[in-house]
């Protein structure tokens, strides 16, 4: 039975690859007339474009499912509750394909706004998809994962590396030792996490996890990182999120920096004497980078001088180097008069954040997400040295950002895998300690099934995280595919949040309760990163632009 299970979810998963390739055809004749994706169409056909980014997510998370359950049967490990958790997911999504897909809470796409309700309907016909469709998310399923799930048992997670399992098994361990217990206190009394617990995750390697072994890192992939950031993440997004400033910089340093900035910076990053903040977002650009203003001017002397203004800056104060995006060459539009640079200043504290000559903040209260806290900063004459200038070369800002970005998106998946596992501990422990009409929550159904649901769809996002992160790692571009798995993972992660606070009902929406606090923290998932709209928009233009250069090679 196991293995008939198996073979129909693989062969869904190829109906659903199928469906989706009919749906980027209907884009690219709507957006791509001629041949090439024409920007102000693909604005204009938003809905459409999003929608087939949607479809193609829904189709690769199938197939990213499909993998994971034929990894854990190769392992001898694929148990009962596995199979429920493919049969919910799959019955699940492949509705969501055949007949509308949730993009938003009232935003559906639906088959029909390609034209394509006959292709629609062939989905649901093949065999593997219908009995999905037919037998895999009803309710008895959804009973039966919710009471193994109450029982203890847990969906596969092994990876087959010794490695990567010690890896999870380690920083589980951690966060329910040292940030689960205290990360709701923190939240309330909206403090900086502990500097004992930034040293303590600094030796455990959290800062220097992808950077290379000679530089005092770890030398690991994106899925290591993207491990650690779930577990951190799991007791608390803000610790699964102070790693985040690390990796960026450690990436564009490691990747785009001259031999002498590889030197300085990468030993101290990795072993967090030096923690870095990422200072590009500005008040008037938000997502339009091309449009930043903040300039640097160089002196006479060699060194920068920066003015402008950034905001929703991460851990600001408490930073010792940012990396700042600024224009050095006002005659250039656009991105090509873009540089970045390595700009150290001192460290804050609560009596002076910013202490330095020339830079200003001021603290930007949060829902949540508050354990580096929000700034924004205010540049005038800010003294750089000359030396700072990313790789010792103008006008590549953008580009050498721009790559930073798929690691980037898989670390901000994996946070919110992380998140979404966080609400479903919380939703399953409160479900089996409150009683009502002399019954556990989990006895009735309307909790069951979003019980089931939740931990069906985290599976599903967490692979398709896992798989980018392989491509990844594998050294292959995975723009798209990163931007897939933080969809579809912020979506997850949010849902799985609000579900969680319904079924503490009341209870929930009390300050002392931890899932007040994952309510908010799941609600920037979405957001930052890449808010989803953009996030859908780059996927769908990308994928017709590759489906277009595929056909004509």
């Amino acid at each position: 039975m196991t293995m008939d299970w198996i073979s129909l979810a693989d062969e869904a998963a190829q109906a659903a690859r199928s469906y989706t390739a009919a749906v980027a055809d209907k884009t690219a004749k709507v957006i791509a007339p001629g041949g090439r994706v024409d920007a102000a169409l693909a604005e204009r056909e938003q809905r459409l474009v999003h929608g087939f980014a949607w479809t193609s997510t829904t189709a690769q998370a199938l197939e990213a499912t499909a993998d994971w359950a034929k990894s854990a049967q190769s392992a001898g490990a694929f148990q009962a509750v596995d199979e429920l958790v493919l049969r919910i997911g799959f019955g699940e999504y492949c509705a969501q394909l055949a007949s509308g897909i949730v993009m938003s809470a009232n935003e559906v796409i639906r088959p029909a706004e390609f034209g394509l309700e006959d292709a629609a309907h062939a989905f649901a016909a093949n065999p593997g998809t219908a009995r999905m469709i037919a037998e895999g998310n009803t309710a008895e399923t959804r009973a039966e994962l919710t009471e193994r799930l109450s029982q203890g048992e847990r969906p596969y997670e092994g990876l087959g590396d010794e490695t990567l399992d010690m890896i999870r098994t380690q920083f589980r361990a951690f966060t329910a030792d040292r940030i689960t217990p205290h990360a709701h206190a923190w939240h309330l009394a909206d403090d900086l996490i502990p500097l004992e617990i930034v040293n303590e995750m600094a030796e455990l390697g959290v800062f220097g996890v992808c950077i290379a072994e000679e530089y005092g890192g770890l030398g690991l992939g994106k899925l290591a990182m993207s491990l650690v950031s779930e577990e951190l993440s799991r007791g608390w997004i803000c610790a699964g999120s102070l790693g985040t400033r690390s990796e960026i910089a450690g990436e564009l340093i490691g990747e785009n920096g001259t031999d002498a900035q590889k030197a300085e910076l990468l030993p101290q990053i990795a072993d967090g004497r030096i923690l870095p903040t990422a200072v590009f977002t500005e008040p008037d650009t938000g997502s339009d980078l091309a449009s930043v203003r903040t300039r640097a001017a160089q002196q006479t002397d060699g060194s920068w001088r920066i003015h402008g203004a950034k905001t929703w800056i991460t851990h600001a104060a408490r930073a010792d180097l940012m990396t700042v995006l600024c224009r050095t060459n006002p005659d250039e539009p656009g991105y090509c008069g873009l540089s970045m640079l390595l700009a150290h200043k001192a460290r804050g504290t609560d009596a002076a954040p910013f202490p330095d000559a020339g830079l200003d903040g001021s603290e930007i209260e949060v829902l949540g997400y508050r354990g580096m806290k929000e700034y924004a900063l205010g540049f005038d004459n800010f003294a750089v040295e000359e030396a700072a200038l990313l790789g010792g070369a103008e006008g590549q800002g953008f580009k050498q950002l721009m790559r930073t970005f798929e690691g980037a998106r898989i670390q901000t998946a994996a946070r919110a895998i992380g998140v979404a596992w966080n609400a479903f501990d919380l939703a399953l422990g409160y479900a089996l300690e409150r009683k009502q009409f002399g019954k556990c929550l989990t006895a009735f159904p309307r909790v069951a099934d979003k019980l089931a649901m939740m931990a069906a769809e985290t599976v599903m996002a967490r692979e398709l995280t896992y798989s980018a992160a392989r491509h990844k790692d594998l050294g292959e571009r995975c723009d798209i595919e990163a931007g897939m798995a933080k969809l579809l993972a912020a979506r997850v992660a949010s849902a799985n949040a609000d579900n969680a606070l319904q079924v503490h009902g009341g209870n929930g929406y009390a300050l002392e309760y931890p899932i007040s606090r994952v309510l908010c923290d799941a609600r920037i998932l979405n957001i930052f990163e890449g808010a989803g709209e953009i996030q859908a928009h780059v996927i769908g233009r990308g994928l017709v632009a590759n489906r277009l250069k595929d056909a004509s090679n």
